[in-house]
């Protein structure tokens, strides 16, 4: 039902804009022009029916610089990001309301597009996670400082989050997971195979660059990123494969809080959830105790020194977005090699996708009063109920099942929740501080806001009419734990 439900979305969203009978004539007529445009009749359909479908468009639509992949979807998305921008740049016009959505995203958007303004500020705003890091003397205070990290959304020793109960889909559960490397998956820190080495050289003298433009001379960055580098690369050796991580049974491992100390001591279990305000709970689900267990020697065994300027890399490096311009280049020319895109996206572009991740439902409510209306929304709502309804006649005329069985199916294809276009309640972004004064600032206060929203969850009845996907969002998902489609 998913992949039919988005086939029918993504074709009512390119089609759909038009409504009288001649528009919808013409909308007709364009979507057979723009197949029959794909076509390359060079090449033979019994040979390469792909090529012969698509090539066309393939040869006349270069993958842009800044992309990594490109097909007609980013032509729609693209089209929503000149929406958002226009939406922004008025919104920065108006002097809104203090705490209200306009407010929020004008501000939001005003600060992060001066350019100047970031460069004059350089690391002002992360001046006080930095001095807590120079701070740290012992394990306790190193733990202590991970879970201040750990709340402003920087990941250092482990993963964590909180999400339903695999197990009790009623259940919101604190999840660990494996964490604490840099590189997207632990087979990076050991294949031999060119690219990957290049990788790793690459990687490294990302980490002393960005040492360096914190304020380390040449020599000290160069020794502090090989300590880095040798530190993770101990973490990886006890993270599990990727085909691993895919077995559901064996990376789902609930135990008690005080359990916990089993697998790593040298965390004080109980402070460091006191610190992130995970409350409310007396278990935890641990993916990879393991992973775990060698955290517990590699906190032993690396200085406090190294676990400093460990600390460091990280939270510069996941800010890096927000620095001036040479720490954002710093990491774009790294994350080129993963991604395969070659050009910095502008920073118009670059600064929604920041927005969409610190607030996008925000901006959400903005985007729905200009493009997507109740009428519109009432739309799709009836594209939802009309796939439900073939769904039921084709259980009806089923001649394998039985009649027992069809009314069991029924109940569960009734059952599924259905959510289209924007929540029918919003989520309150009024406590979340939003400023034209610092780009750096506004980052943390929303990361801090989400931080608190999702540790508030534990202990309560799972709210599932939450929404996980932006109203600006193109895409459509299933989602199992609530048998929903949205």
């Amino acid at each position: 039902m998913k992949t039919l439900f988005f086939i029918c979305l993504c074709a009512m969203i390119a089609f759909g804009c038009k409504s009288s009978d001649s528009e919808k004539k013409t909308a007709s007529v364009s979507l057979k022009d723009a197949l029959a445009a794909h076509i390359d009749t060079s090449i033979s359909a019994a040979d390469d029916f792909f090529m012969f479908s698509n090539g066309r468009w393939i040869k006349e639509n270069a993958i842009p610089g800044e992309e990594s992949s490109w097909g007609i979807g980013n032509l729609v998305v693209n089209e929503n990001l000149d929406r958002l921008k226009i939406i922004n740049v008025n919104a920065a016009k108006e002097e809104a309301k203090i705490g209200s959505a306009t407010q929020k995203i004008g501000h939001f958007w005003t600060v992060a597009m001066d350019s100047a303004g970031i460069e004059k500020q350089g690391l002002s705003a992360l001046k006080p996670y930095l001095l807590k890091i120079d701070s740290i003397d012992n394990m306790a205070s190193l733990v202590g400082v991970s879970a201040a990290l750990n709340r402003i959304g920087v990941s250092s020793l482990f993963g964590d989050y909180i999400g339903q109960d695999d197990k009790n889909s009623e259940v919101m559960s604190y999840k660990l997971w494996q964490g604490g490397i840099g590189l997207p998956e632990r087979e990076y820190y050991f294949n031999k195979d060119s690219s990957t080495q290049n990788i790793r050289r690459q990687y490294l003298a990302y980490i002393k660059s960005i040492l360096m433009l914190q304020g380390q001379d040449s020599a000290v960055a160069n020794s502090s990123a090989q300590a880095i580098m040798q530190l993770e690369t101990s973490l990886a050796k006890s993270s599990r494969k990727l085909a691993d991580l895919r077995d559901p049974y064996t990376n789902y491992n609930k135990m008690a809080i005080k359990d916990l100390s089993k697998l790593t001591p040298a965390i004080n279990w109980p402070d460091f959830l006191n610190a992130i305000q995970v409350k409310n709970i007396d278990s935890v689900i641990v993916g990879q105790p393991e992973f775990f267990k060698t955290l517990n020697t590699v906190l032993n065994s690396t200085s406090i020194n190294d676990w400093k300027n460990y600390l460091r890399f990280r939270l510069i490096r996941s800010y890096a977005f927000a620095l001036p311009d040479t720490f954002g280049v710093a990491t774009f020319n790294f994350s080129k090699l993963l991604s395969g895109a070659n050009e910095r996206k502008p920073r118009w572009k670059r600064v929604l996708d920041a927005e969409e991740d610190a607030m996008g439902e925000l901006l959400g409510q903005l985007y729905v009063k200009e493009f997507f209306n109740e009428k519109t929304k009432k739309r799709y709502e009836d594209l939802v109920e009309a796939i439900r309804t073939v769904y039921k006649d084709r259980i009806q005329n089923l001649t394998w099942m039985s009649d027992s069985t069809k009314q069991k199916a029924y109940l569960k294809l009734a059952a599924i929740k259905k959510k289209v276009g924007y929540p029918d309640k919003w989520k309150d972004f009024s406590a979340m501080d939003i400023s034209n004064e610092s780009y750096v600032q506004n980052i943390i206060n929303a990361n801090l806001w989400w931080h608190d929203r999702e540790t508030d969850k534990l202990g309560k009845p799972v709210d599932r009419d939450e929404w996980e996907m932006t109203p600006q969002t193109y895409n459509a998902y299933y989602n199992p734990s609530n048998n929903e489609i949205v």
